[in-house]
């Protein structure tokens, strides 16, 4: 049964997870967790927060297996991890920055920022969130996943479940949107 296992690929390893085959989880988990381990490390250094973003990434995979449409459209099972993965650990940062206390505030500040620069960044934020709301889904996606995620184009394109090329095309129409918006 064993050998099964070592022909399917992550995709179906999920739709037999869904069926509730404890083997086929295991065996996910066994190839990927380690590979998803690593790129949480790069997001975050708190061994303990990786740790419980691992464990609360695989018992939704176990949960929501059925939820996972897969097929050529859809996106890879990896990618659908990797998104699960990330939303729980955007999910532990919010957790503990609820839960942090306020920063020491310093009793002599060295250099204020002038009014003028203030104003300045508040106004590029709202600028730049607004610009940001007017690109489509699709786009913003792409910028999300690259952006915020750091993801390479590769990544990106496994992620999404689109060609390299249109993960390209849609980044450069964000930079391209975002430069005229802001200027």
């Amino acid at each position: 049964m064993r050998r099964n296992l070592d022909a399917a690929d992550e995709d179906e390893l999920v739709r037999r997870t869904a069926r509730g085959d404890r083997r086929a989880f295991d065996e996910l988990y066994r190839r990927t967790s380690p590979w998803l381990a690593v790129r949480l490390r790069r997001r975050c250094a708190d061994e303990d927060v990786v740790a419980d973003v691992l464990q609360e990434t695989y018992l939704a995979v176990w949960r929501a297996a059925g939820s996972f449409a897969g097929g050529a459209t859809a996106g890879s099972a990896v990618g659908w991890l990797w998104t699960i993965a990330a939303n729980r650990l955007v999910d532990a940062f919010r957790r503990r920055a609820r839960h942090a206390q306020p920063p020491p505030v310093p009793l002599l500040e060295t250099t204020a920022p002038a009014a003028e620069d203030e104003v300045m960044a508040g106004r590029v934020g709202q600028d730049l969130e607004q610009a940001l709301l007017r690109l489509p889904t699709e786009v913003r996606q792409v910028l999300r996943a690259m952006v915020l995620d750091g993801l390479s184009v590769r990544e990106t394109s496994l992620l999404l479940g689109v060609p390299e090329g249109t993960v390209k095309s849609r980044a450069r129409r964000a930079r391209i949107a975002l430069r005229e918006a802001l200027s």
